[in-house]
């Protein structure tokens, strides 16, 4: 027998669970990625970027307060006080101090200058006079005019051909706290350069000094984030504006600027001993990267849960369907179609006989005397007794006829392109075979007849008007004396 066509669609459930699911796991991955933005930025501003500045800040204590440091022990030293005091008397003696010194540290430079004798000394020997006519050495005599006890210069070396140097130049009293010169060490700007260089290099961010006044005063040799360059002030540099008002209070802290798309973390960080600013910068571009690595991944993956979820229901759901379609539109009793299931399979047959021109016939059958069954055996021995008819019916026909529980004991066979006579020899058979059935019930072997009523379409004829034909031929079966075939008359003009 055919199967019975589906008869509702899953689309909207389709749709409606892939908009729930799709919602719940982007709500879910944004917020897993809200949140990952929000822990990074939460470790980079108040863990890695302070931690970074706590160690770049030793470093620079090792490396770069060092000389300011010495240039502050030699500015104390009794013997180079006392041997200007002396009156500089063996010129040997400084140079070899100042050798010393350069040697033991390590320092690009060491020098002494005189206020007594104007005399500059230098550890290779005395270097010149100084002048305040001239141009190069006002750095003495501003030094000279300072409150404060020492400055840090970048300055080109008369000593070392004129290579840039990054100079810390110390003030020098006597015992009364009178001035008598400046001392100091210098370290090459390129080396201070490759230092810088170092740090960023180990600790992966971008780092540079600022003075008080907001002027950049050294970055690594690639200049720092957003291309910073020695000697720019913070107010001409693209989101770094607002610093300018804020770093001559002094202090230090955390602030966040943007560039382009990226973000930028920034960790500013007072050095007293330099009266320099340390910025340590990280943008978020390479984490958050990551993270929307991790975001497509997670969406990626939520697609994919979906759809195999999707696919999961949607089987799910085709087998119920299938099975509520089997509920109502198959008779439970007998397995057969019911009414209903037979009108939606008939009238397939229907359009598939119209189009082909082929013939199409009915048989109404009931089973004789079944009420007496019901009443001297039970309905259970009734519903055996359909359940055997139904299987005996299901076996007779052809694999393209409809067969079906039309209601009660009456059942309903339609049979695809057949002939009349076919149908009538088919309607004999099941009567003969029918009135041959024994059924054991009880300890009884009971009988069962059939009444058949056969009707053929004729033109412009539906199922109904068929049916209602072979279901009169039944009715004349029966008032016939039953147990017999009977064929529906003509339509008449």
């Amino acid at each position: 027998m055919p199967r019975l066509p589906r008869s509702s669609s899953q689309l909207p459930l389709i749709l409606l669970l892939l908009l729930m699911l799709g919602s719940a796991f982007f709500a879910t991955s944004m917020v897993s990625y809200q949140s990952a933005i929000r822990s990074l930025r939460d470790a980079i501003v108040n863990t890695e970027l302070p931690l970074t500045s706590d160690n770049i800040y030793s470093e620079i204590q090792k490396d770069l307060v060092r000389p300011v440091l010495i240039a502050s022990m030699m500015a104390r030293d009794t013997f180079v006080r006392d041997w200007i005091l002396a009156g500089e008397q063996d010129p040997q003696q400084m140079t070899r101090y100042l050798r010393e010194v350069q040697e033991h540290y390590g320092t690009f430079t060491s020098f002494l200058v005189s206020e007594r004798s104007a005399t500059y000394y230098q550890a290779k020997g005395i270097l010149k006079q100084v002048n305040e006519a001239e141009p190069r050495d006002t750095w003495y005599y501003r030094v000279r005019a300072m409150r404060e006890p020492y400055e840090i210069n970048v300055d080109v070396d008369l000593a070392n051909q004129d290579h840039l140097t990054f100079f810390i130049n110390y003030q020098v009293y006597d015992y009364q706290q009178q001035f008598i010169g400046a001392a100091g060490v210098g370290l090459a700007v390129d080396s201070v350069v490759k230092l810088i260089d170092t740090y960023q290099a180990r600790y992966e961010r971008s780092i540079f000094f600022v003075d008080t006044q907001g002027r950049v005063t050294l970055t690594g040799s690639q200049a720092g984030p957003l291309k910073v360059k020695t000697g720019q002030l913070l107010s001409s540099i693209e989101g770094l504006e607002a610093l300018q008002d804020r770093l001559p209070r002094p202090q230090s802290g955390n602030y966040q600027y943007r560039e382009a798309d990226r973000g930028h973390f920034l960790n500013v960080r007072y050095i007293p001993e330099l009266d320099w600013y340390l910025f340590v910068d990280k943008h978020d571009g390479g984490a958050m990267a990551e993270i929307r690595r991790s975001l497509l991944w997670n969406l990626a993956i939520s697609v994919l849960a979906t759809l195999l979820s999707l696919t999961l229901v949607a089987l799910v759901v085709r087998r119920y369907q299938r099975r509520i379609a089997a509920l109502a539109n198959t008779d439970q009793l007998t397995g057969l179609p019911n009414r209903r299931g037979f009108e939606l399979l008939a009238g397939q047959a229907l359009q598939d006989a119209r189009r082909q021109r082929q013939p199409l016939c009915a048989l109404m059958l009931d089973i004789d005397n079944f009420k007496q069954l019901n009443d001297q055996h039970g309905h259970l021995a009734g519903d055996q007794a359909l359940r055997a008819f139904a299987a005996h019916l299901r076996n007779l026909p052809r694999q393209s006829d409809i067969v079906c529980r039309w209601g009660g004991e009456e059942f309903a066979i339609l049979l695809k392109d057949s002939s009349q006579e076919a149908a009538r020899q088919l309607a004999e058979r099941l009567r003969v075979s029918i009135e041959a059935l024994r059924l054991p019930i009880n300890g009884q072997q009971l009988q069962m007849t059939v009444s058949i009523g056969l009707s053929q379409r004729e033109d412009q004829e539906n199922i109904e008007q068929l049916l209602n034909r072979a279901d009169r031929a039944l009715y004349r079966a029966k008032q016939s004396g039953r147990n017999r075939v009977c064929e529906a008359s003509h339509v008449t003009g």
